[in-house]
């Protein structure tokens, strides 16, 4: 019943931007907490960035002033406005949501996360 689905991944030039959007349904909605994660081979899962249901939110140190997260609460639906992209960005970014209200520090432990997105495809040129 619940699900979560990404898009609006696509192949940039170095400096570009994109806004990933993530649609929830099912049992999700705007009292859970929601994070972006991206992966890439040769490395592990990492947080991109997170909200909880009172707006709180965190960023990786090397996205931080270039990302930003929101919600739209009468969409159910979460996106990630990227700029000024790199090569590192290069990824699987993919949109996860738990019903807990996570502090800070397990913001982007991936075990707090209950369920997830497919993910969508960012490729950046340079």
């Amino acid at each position: 019943q619940a699900q979560l689905v990404e898009s609006g991944g696509d192949s940039v030039q170095a400096g570009g931007s994109l806004r990933l959007s993530c649609a929830a349904s099912g049992s999700i909605d705007t009292s859970y907490s929601m994070a972006w994660f991206r992966q890439d081979p040769g490395r592990e899962r990492e947080g991109v960035a997170s909200r909880n249901k009172y707006g709180t939110t965190n960023y990786a140190e090397n996205v931080k002033g270039r990302f930003t997260i929101s919600r739209d609460i009468a969409k159910n639906a979460l996106y990630l406005e990227m700029n000024s992209l790199n090569p590192e960005d290069t990824a699987m970014y993919y949109c996860a949501a738990t019903k807990t209200i996570l502090p800070s520090y397990r913001a982007y432990d991936p075990t707090a996360y209950d369920y997830w997105g497919q993910g969508t495809q960012v490729t950046v040129s340079s």
